[in-house]
């Protein structure tokens, strides 16, 4: 039976990444968040795309046409090496700089409600900070890999990356996009931390950055209008605090069990931005508490999913796929964790969506891709444990 499965193992490892089936749990939970999305979307802006598109199901057609581009390119991205990620990673920051200075060009980016934050491609717009987002991640984790006893043991390591991400950040808030700039900023602390930074130096920067952002945000009447209304949205309720009584009106109207899928009130023109920022409101209307708390309990399990796998990366030896998949279960948590919030209540309001949810075809398309590279380290991990395989089948047998 050993030389049998020793035999086995190395038939898989001369087959390579091809005999691995999918992880199933992970991509249960990711079709699950996706179908739930999509049905989100149809019920949501069914009000809004009927009187502008004249077509009920305008959004939910939009959005499958970019689930269906997201699962084509995320297959794509499965069969792509690691390697070839970290290889280009450098070029793929100096990507992101471009398409965060290109949509700040009259002409070339296409302002929405205020922010510039589109490339106008004729028949699609390229919302920059997209992929911005994912390609910090993978040069971050390579710069981990590269100068990890820098980061480490000196000032000059940690400071680096740092000084990079503000650059981003601060063309991210010349769109502007606070949200965004906070959530990348998180992100490239949490990446940093698990790369091995002390925690006094951690700690310093993390207090460093949300003393800029908040002095950024004091600064800045529109967003101290935001913070006010947070804090108390029922003094304004039909003006500044408007969005965020109406999404409070829907979590109280969902009560237990909702009131079942299409019977929101708050999507009838109520509730802003109801297919987008606040489709977790409308989800919690007609779905209730315990609809809620099964989407966090998904968003918790992929989160929890991406460090499982970025701790075996870790563990043997992988360390670009463990930086990489440590990225990607930050940001899609943080995302989430901010656009749930908002909803809620508990956080300002800012123009982030809930991944894989909202309705956005460039947010679909990049955490379809943010997914399928989780996917293609797990992927890898097993790849490497079945070769080491045959050598100890053989040990065993001698």
């Amino acid at each position: 039976m050993t030389r049998f499965r020793g035999g086995m193992a190395a038939i898989v490892a001369r087959k390579g990444l091809r005999s691995f089936p999918l992880d199933p749990l992970l991509t249960s939970a990711f079709l699950a968040l996706v179908m739930l999305g999509l049905i989100m979307v149809a019920s949501s802006s069914v009000s809004m795309a009927e009187r502008i598109h004249g077509d009920p199901l305008h959004f939910f057609w939009r959005q499958s046409v970019a689930v269906a581009i997201g699962l084509l390119l995320g297959s794509c991205v499965l069969r792509t090496p690691l390697k070839v990620w970290e290889k280009l990673s450098v070029p793929l920051l100096a990507l992101s700089v471009i398409l965060l200075l290109l949509v700040l060009i009259p002409g070339v980016g296409r302002e929405v409600n205020g922010s510039m934050r589109w490339i106008d491609l004729g028949p699609i717009n390229l919302q920059s900070s997209e992929p911005a987002k994912l390609f910090v991640i993978a040069y971050l984790a390579g710069y981990l890999v590269r100068q990890g006893n820098r980061v480490r043991n000196s000032f000059g390591g940690f400071i680096a990356p740092i000084l990079v991400v503000t650059v981003l950040a601060g063309l991210l808030l010349l769109e502007p996009d606070y949200g965004g700039a906070v959530v990348l900023f998180a992100t490239t602390l949490g990446m940093l931390f698990m790369g091995g930074v002390p925690l006094t130096r951690f700690f310093a920067w993390m207090l460093a950055a949300a003393a800029v952002l908040g002095s950024l945000a004091l600064h800045s009447p529109y967003r101290m209008q935001r913070l006010t209304s947070f804090m108390d949205p029922w003094q304004d309720p039909y003006n500044s605090g408007f969005q965020l009584t109406q999404a409070l009106i829907a979590f109280g109207r969902g009560e237990w069990f909702g009131v079942g899928l299409g019977g929101s009130v708050q999507k009838l023109f109520y509730l802003p931005e109801a297919h987008t920022d606040f489709v977790f409101a409308v989800l919690a209307e007609e779905f209730g508490l315990v609809g809620i708390t099964l989407v966090i309990l998904l968003y918790a399990f992929v989160v929890w999913r991406a460090f499982v796998i970025a701790n075996v990366a870790e563990q043997g030896g992988c360390l670009y796929a463990a930086y990489l998949a440590y990225g990607i279960g930050l940001i899609l948590g943080l995302q989430a964790l901010v656009n749930m919030g908002v909803n809620m209540g508990v956080l300002p309001t800012k123009g982030l969506t809930l991944p894989l949810i909202s309705y956005g075809s460039n947010s679909m398309v990049m955490c379809c891709l943010a997914i399928a590279l989780l996917m293609r380290v797990e992927l890898e991990n097993r790849h490497a444990r079945h070769r080491s395989l045959p050598e100890v089948g053989a040990n065993y047998v001698a």
